[in-house]
């Protein structure tokens, strides 16, 4: 591919990794014309204070727009998304009637937030999910309206960042969630319960091990939710917050391989078609792209995170622009959330740790980091309040080291207490 001719370059959707991508082909020298295709109307956008700064007012929903280096010779597609991609002719089909013709293509369509499973009920007035600008800006509205109770549903980084924001403006609000601690998938039982307890303490309802069955309306609009129990709550605003759905559907067709668990890759960042050989003309970053990571036993993840998207979104705009692989993707993944007054940061993967400990500070005092191990080895941290800290257990996890770590890796005194993390 080289530099040699321009060619024409399409980026398939128009967030963090999209952006990223496409200001790596222009920074790696790719100099043919590029295309930006995106479903929303805005321009890319930063999606993490939507949860947090804008639900709480401290940001303007349109005050998040992304930074960004690319030039006027960009030509952007906002506002109808891709349906459908030929890649015997090399076309990408838009849902507004445009065919765009690509020789290499970034494929970064992350995901969208799984809806209510009852869509009569997902439709009520004051049913919210949220996930994109539109979203953040139709929830800030009806909190500001000083709603009765607002009903959380699910207690992933989401409902809990919203929880968090709902009791900062004053509101009171019930998270209902199926496990025993909010965050037990991300962080495990132990971890979860104390982050629940600072939750409690900051005056979020926290009901444990309950599952919402149906939402209640009158004349149109959300009353009250029923849980499994027989139990109700009264709410005039439900977010629900189950996790997200990676938009791959459009694919249907490409000869891809590619589930609603993303699009897979190999180790250099090309797309593998059903035969498992990498197409060179096509490329994926960000939530939607699933890849081997070699820390993880070359197993595929796909990784949600605000920092991959951005290191991932740079890999394969270089990928394509050059046509030369260099190293294989391998970023540690890493993650921060601001909630019940604290901000945690991780570092590594939790899925299938088998161990933790807590290597540095002290839960009772709020300020701690937890180490988690899986077969003797060093796989994940998490901070709360004391990133600081985290580097130098970020450095071992790279390495995979020794779990627990030997030596001075540890504020404590004699051996560390190992604990079960609470996975299964």
């Amino acid at each position: 591919m080289g530099h040699s001719q321009p060619g024409r370059a399409v980026v398939v959707g128009a967030g963090l990794a999209a952006l990223r991508g496409a200001e790596a082909m222009r920074e790696a020298g790719f100099l043919g014309s590029l295309t930006i295709i995106g479903k929303e109307p805005y321009r890319p956008y930063d999606r993490p204070p939507l949860s947090k700064h804008v639900l709480t007012g401290e940001i303007a929903p349109d005050a998040t727009t992304l930074p960004s280096s690319l030039g006027e010779d960009v030509d952007w597609h906002l506002g109808s998304p891709a349906v459908r991609l030929d890649r015997t002719v090399r076309m990408v089909h838009l849902a507004d009637g445009t065919a765009l013709a690509y020789d290499r293509l970034l494929i970064a369509t992350g995901t969208r937030a799984r809806p209510w499973p009852n869509p009569h009920e997902g439709r009520l007035a004051g049913v919210h999910t949220l996930r994109g600008r539109d979203d953040a800006v139709a929830l800030r509205k009806a909190l500001t309206r000083g709603p009765r109770r607002v009903l959380v549903i699910g207690g992933g980084l989401i409902g809990c960042e919203v929880a968090s924001a709902c009791r900062q403006l004053g509101l009171p609000v019930t998270l209902v969630q199926l496990g025993s601690a909010p965050l037990a998938r991300a962080f495990g039982r132990y971890l979860g319960a104390i982050l629940g307890a600072m939750h409690e303490v900051r005056g979020v309802d926290l009901r444990l091990g309950a599952e919402v069955e149906w939402l209640e309306g009158a004349d149109g609009r959300l009353v009250r939710a029923h849980l499994v129990d027989g139990t109700t709550i009264d709410a005039d605003i439900a977010v629900t917050a189950l996790g997200a759905v990676r938009n791959t559907e459009w694919l249907d067709g490409s000869g891809l391989s590619f589930d609603a668990g993303g699009v897979d890759c190999d180790a250099d960042g090309y797309v593998l078609d059903v035969d498992g050989r990498p197409d060179p003309a096509i490329a994926a970053a960000g939530d939607v792209a699933r890849f081997p990571h070699p820390l993880y036993g070359g197993r595929r993840i796909a990784v949600e995170h605000w920092g991959h998207a951005v290191a991932q979104g740079v890999h394969a705009g270089r990928l394509l622009a050059d046509g030369k692989p260099g190293q294989g993707y391998a970023a540690l993944p890493a993650f921060w959330s601001g909630q019940a007054g604290v901000t945690i940061k991780s570092v590594g993967l939790t899925d299938g740790a088998d161990a933790m400990t807590i290597a540095h500070g002290d839960p009772a005092t709020g300020r701690f980091l937890a180490l988690y191990g899986r077969a003797g080895r060093c796989i994940a941290a998490v901070s709360i309040d004391c990133g600081r800290w985290l580097p130098a257990y970020a450095a071992l996890i790279a390495e995979s080291a020794p779990f627990p770590p030997a030596g001075a890796a540890t504020d404590r005194s004699g051996a560390l207490d190992i604990l079960a993390p609470g996975f299964s």
